[in-house]
């Protein structure tokens, strides 16, 4: 049964994502064409989703005292190198769903969504540039700074998980996989939106790195219950394909703790696996793990480690919003933790 905290950030992240999206939609509509390319542009970005990462820089930003007005390019921005970013990683990982809907590269090809994505990511710069009409162009510069260092964290992150699959490494502890998650996910989707947030508010009288920790332990939980949901989950409200990851042979905390519960000869038939390409993967050998992740505790104790997370953010919380006065913002941020792990 959900909280009521959790409920409150579902909200507030449907009234923000909904004003992310309309004026997204500036962006992605505001050049006349009749091509459809610019609908293929607008698919993923159409297609909805909970729009967190927008939400968040939104929330942030008002909870430090700024306007929905002066936030809403950067919010768009992110939003639309999200959506470029799923694009991507869907090709990348022989995605078959997104959002409940054929993916992108399944019904119009590799080349033309690889050329989608890269469309968005160039489409995501003009609403950073358009800050300066909305901040000046000192502010406008200091959020262009942060854009670049999350995308180029985000893209390290990326890279290690694509070097792990291709290379077959399997011999990774929990710290490998929280660094790669740190990089990957949780600069984009809360590291970034929490720091540009404040600097916005803020007219950048804040230093920035306040909100690491928390961005970390939130975004942390928050990858490994979307890794749970990817096993465990309601496919209708999921949106992907369900054990998707394991088709994939993402390096998840689950499967890293049922690697090393296994005997050598365990191991052995699990790295086979993990080298084989994805269409060669044997139904009978992902039962195998599935199970085994069950007979051995790894779904729990990535449970166990997401609760402990969320934890170590309620904690952090204090320590970096404290000061803040009362507002819906504040408490959407305080109740983030208690969503990550709720949400379904």
């Amino acid at each position: 049964m959900s909280t009521p905290e959790a409920a409150h950030v579902r909200e507030k992240l449907a009234e923000y994502g909904t004003a992310a999206r309309e004026r997204m939609r500036h962006y992605l509509r505001g050049r006349p064409s009749d091509h459809a390319f610019q609908e293929l542009v607008a698919d993923y970005p159409e297609r909805g989703g909970r729009s967190l990462r927008a939400g968040l820089c939104l929330a942030t930003a008002r909870a430090f005292g700024a306007s929905m007005t002066e936030a809403l390019n950067s919010a768009v921005a992110l939003e639309l190198l999200h959506n470029a970013f799923l694009v991507h990683d869907d090709v990348e990982d022989e995605s078959e769903q997104r959002r409940g809907r054929p993916t992108l590269h399944r019904g119009h090809g590799t080349p033309l969504a690889v050329h989608v994505g890269d469309a968005l990511t160039a489409l995501s710069l003009q609403p950073l540039l358009d800050n300066v009409g909305t901040l000046g162009t000192r502010l406008a510069l200091r959020v262009l700074q942060e854009a670049e260092r999350m995308t180029r964290e985000s893209v390290e992150g990326q890279t290690l998980e694509l070097w792990w699959r291709q290379h077959n490494v399997v011999e990774l502890h929990e710290g490998d996989y929280l660094r790669m998650v740190l990089k990957k996910t949780c600069w984009y989707t809360t590291i970034y939106p929490l720091r540009v947030g404040a600097l916005i508010g803020t007219r950048d009288g804040v230093d920035l790195d306040r909100y690491l920790r928390f961005g970390f332990f939130v975004g942390a939980a928050f990858q490994i219950q979307d890794d749970l949901l990817n096993l465990v989950g309601d496919e209708a409200s999921y949106g992907k394909e369900l054990a998707g990851d394991l088709l994939e042979g993402k390096r998840t905390l689950m499967l890293l703790h049922f690697f090393h519960a296994q005997d050598p000869e365990g191991r052995s038939r699990l790295s086979r696996l993990l080298s084989q390409p994805r269409a060669e993967r044997r139904e009978e050998e992902l039962r195998w793990v599935r199970g085994g992740m069950d007979d051995h505790g790894s779904i729990t104790f990535a449970r166990q480690v997401a609760h402990g997370l969320a934890g170590a953010a309620r904690h952090e919380f204090s320590r970096a919003y404290g000061d803040l006065r009362d507002s819906p913002d504040k408490r959407l941020l305080e109740a983030l933790p208690a969503w990550v792990l709720e949400r379904a």
